[in-house]
């Protein structure tokens, strides 16, 4: 198993490298050739039509290997993006346990930090904070005050009719717009190069997802119709 060269994680095929078996040297010849021809692939995939279900799976695939720990759910790749992380961290050094000292010296600086509250330090600054203006005052205060005149205005009778809205046609969010926030989500991780390719999987996998569960509802309720025609 070798370490991951950098060029490989930004391609987002680190997993390669994982399962590698060179010896872990690097700059040899099996890296450099790995790290183009990859770049290749990576660069294909960009490029390729969004239609393709070919590279649809294939964008699908390198999204999975960019970010495993997202997808460590899946049922099919689930147990192979573990294991990946579980390579991976086998070759992280391994972080001392904090001791009972490192923890009072933590809680201590957190309770040492004072938090700002506004709205507290604005009612601090009251003078009468802590007991009631005098009658004077109080009646001087009262002197003060304006009563508001509220008045309504008639009623705006437009010029011409206003035609009706059909919302019965609307599905009462914008799915575009928040398949497109998923997918720059999902991305945030990914390593630069991958962030497009990232974001369009999401995106493909949300719409997919979607009209399949339309097939259902759609099959589901063709068969309620035959039984009531029955």
């Amino acid at each position: 198993m070798a370490m991951p060269r950098r060029a490989m994680k930004d391609l987002g095929f680190q997993a390669c490298c994982l399962r590698c078996d060179a010896p872990d040297t690097a700059g040899s010849e099996r890296c450099r050739g790995c790290i183009s021809h990859h770049r290749k692939i990576r660069e294909e995939i960009a490029k390729a039509p969004q239609d393709e279900e070919l590279y649809q799976f294939a964008r699908e695939l390198l999204a999975l290997a960019a970010s495993p720990h997202r997808h460590d759910h899946d049922e099919i790749h689930g147990p192979f993006l573990i294991e990946q992380q579980y390579l991976a961290n086998q070759l992280t050094d391994a972080k001392p346990e904090p001791t009972s000292e490192d923890l009072e010296s933590l809680f201590a600086a957190q309770a040492a930090i004072k938090k700002a509250n506004p709205i507290q330090d604005i009612a601090n600054q009251n003078p009468w904070k802590d007991e009631l203006p005098s009658d004077e005052v109080l009646q001087h205060m009262a002197d003060t005050l304006e009563a508001e005149d509220v008045s309504h205005g008639a009623r705006t009778i437009p010029s011409r009719p206003i035609a009706t809205v059909d919302r019965s046609d609307r599905l009462g969010e914008d799915r575009a717009m928040v398949d497109k926030i998923v997918g720059e989500q999902s991305a945030l991780e990914a390593p630069e190069p991958l962030k497009d390719i990232v974001e369009t999987a999401t995106i493909e996998e949300r719409v997919r997802s979607r009209k399949d569960w339309d097939d259902s509802v759609s099959k589901v309720s063709d068969l309620l119709d035959d039984d009531l025609d029955l």
